[in-house]
């Protein structure tokens, strides 16, 4: 990522975060009587010990639980656990420690901690915190044994908490990345490094073995002339209606959407726009469409699956505590994996802009929740900003009754979303339609529960971070007080360019009280 928004920012790798330092060693020749030189092994060693120890202090967390009134965060247990996978039940919340290779359990009634410790784990018997595997998806079959993937050793793991057992199967994806279970307790299964689609019968599997797996081929015309970095993005299982949905992409380059149907063994292709390059996290709502997730941009957006038609959103552009200055127009949040509740919300987490966000379809409205950690080591921080990082919150989970927890990979956490309710609520046309080189005005409304300070904020779909481009909209109020039971009126006039295509554009317009800010989307047909 970079502060002044160049390519750096758009390079951040998919599925596993590069940053490691590299050290370098100089040896010093003395002559004379001074000391001796250095053998080849002294001097690896020493380069290795400093490695380990730069690796501790980027990997390793040293904050405490950094709470606010929305977002309750977690110490773990043991150290540099590097957590990855989760996933909630109704009384705990598993977590996977990519380092240490334990499955940890948090009780949501005692608020207690207990890991156990999986069999093999290689990474484990390596001082070195930069040596780990990705245990990218977590989740709960319909008997309470808990799934987990695990790229180093190329496995699928069972946990059975009844005996406290694990087995652990071969994948026939390479580099397991996501995987659901159907109607049935069976399970579909993606790879990052295959892209074909897996369905294994659980009846048939057994451990150690590729047993009661099938591939199932996905055509992947599209990306014949990109020689490498073709992955798998996630995938998301309609019960209902008996459809699998997954995503492949090669990062900032292409990305298309498959649906395959159970029943018919047919696999449908949805092409993206050219915009739209790098979908990862898929989840399906109650009307059967498809909302994914762009890992390159500010950009989440709904497929319908009948017509193919996509409605992109934006989250609200990079916040300058990201950078600890204000960042340019290159400068992404990232959204990254996105489950829905039992509501019907729909909950992602930023990778970028440090933020979890939930959006509800039914009343375009959403909310977005500041992660209160942040690690400067993790960022390219303008000089001397006193606030600046991220709190590397690479996976989330929403448990059945609505439970909303994430972790805090490099940091040493899980946290969770521990008051969703927001005092504030913002309410705007549902929709406009205004001329290129002309203006509309829009009128926000507030409404708040208790006294706030917030600043009025918009993002918009008319550039992929979330800026509005060559187009131009004002607040007649930037900053605004609202009293306890009260509401109050902002106006936002909207102009686009001139030269703006034709065609529905959204934009997000709201305000942020720092811990929380609160959007309503506005459909913009331009003419």
């Amino acid at each position: 990522m970079s502060r002044k928004g160049s390519p750096a920012n758009k390079r951040i790798i998919l599925y596993v975060v590069i940053g490691i330092l590299a050290v370098s060693v100089v040896a010093v020749t003395a002559f004379g009587r001074g000391p001796a030189a250095k053998t080849p092994e002294e001097l690896a060693r020493e380069q290795r010990e400093q490695t380990i120890a730069a690796n501790k202090a980027r990997f390793c967390g040293e904050s405490p639980a950094n709470s606010n009134a929305y977002i309750t965060e977690h110490v773990l247990p043991s150290d540099c656990e590097l957590p990855l996978g989760i996933a909630v039940d109704s009384d705990r919340v598993w977590y996977l420690s990519t380092k240490q290779g334990t499955l940890g359990s948090y009780s949501l009634a005692t608020s207690k901690f207990e890991e156990f410790a999986i069999p093999s784990w290689p990474a484990r018997s390596n001082p070195d915190p930069g040596v780990f595997s990705m245990t990218w998806a977590t989740r709960i079959d319909s008997d309470g044994n808990i799934w987990f993937t695990d790229d180093r050793q190329n496995l699928l793991w069972k946990f059975d908490k009844g005996t406290g057992e694990f087995a652990s199967f071969k994948s026939p994806a390479s580099g397991p990345i996501s995987f659901d279970f159907d109607s049935e307790g069976n399970i579909y299964l993606v790879g990052v490094r295959s892209n074909s689609l897996y369905f294994g019968n659980v009846a048939e599997m057994n451990p150690g073995t590729l047993d009661g797996f099938t591939e199932i081929k996905l055509p992947l015309d599209a990306f014949s002339d990109i020689e490498f970095g073709v992955v798998s993005g996630s995938l998301a299982v309609d019960r209902e209606r008996e459809v699998v949905w997954t995503s492949v992409l090669a990062f900032d380059q292409k990305g298309q959407i498959y649906r395959y149907d159970v029943e018919a063994n047919e696999v449908s292709v949805y092409d993206l726009p050219e915009d739209l390059k790098s979908p990862v996290g898929t989840a399906v709502d109650g009307e059967g469409n498809l909302w994914v997730t762009d890992h390159a941009t500010n950009i989440f957006f709904m497929l319908n699956p009948e017509t193919g038609d996509i409605t992109r959103y934006s989250t609200s552009v990079l916040s300058a505590r990201v950078l600890g200055a204000t960042p340019s127009d290159g400068a992404y949040t990232l959204p990254y994996w996105i489950q829905t509740d039992a509501d019907g919300n729909l909950w992602f987490n930023q990778h970028v802009g440090n933020k979890i966000n939930r959006f509800d379809p039914s009343t375009q409205t959403m909310t977005e929740y500041w992660i209160p950690t942040q690690n400067a080591k993790w960022a390219n921080c303008a000089e001397g900003a006193d606030e600046c990082g991220l709190s590397n919150t690479l996976q989330m989970s929403v448990g059945p009754s609505g439970q909303v927890w994430f972790t805090e990979w490099t940091e040493n956490k899980i946290g969770n979303v521990s008051n969703a309710q927001v005092p504030l609520s913002v309410s705007a046309p549902e929709e406009i339609t205004v001329s290129r080189g002309d203006s509309a005005e829009i009128k926000v409304d507030l409404a708040s529960e208790s006294a706030l300070d917030v600043s009025m904020v918009s993002a918009g779909t008319f550039t992929s971070t979330g800026t509005l481009g060559s187009s131009t909209g004002i607040f007649s109020q930037q900053s605004v007080s609202v009293d306890a039971g009260g509401s109050r009126q902002v106006s936002y006039v909207f102009t686009p360019d001139p030269d703006l295509a034709p065609g529905q554009y959204v934009l997000m317009l709201g305000a942020d009280q720092g811990d929380f800010a609160v959007f309503k989307a506005v459909r913009v047909n331009v003419v």
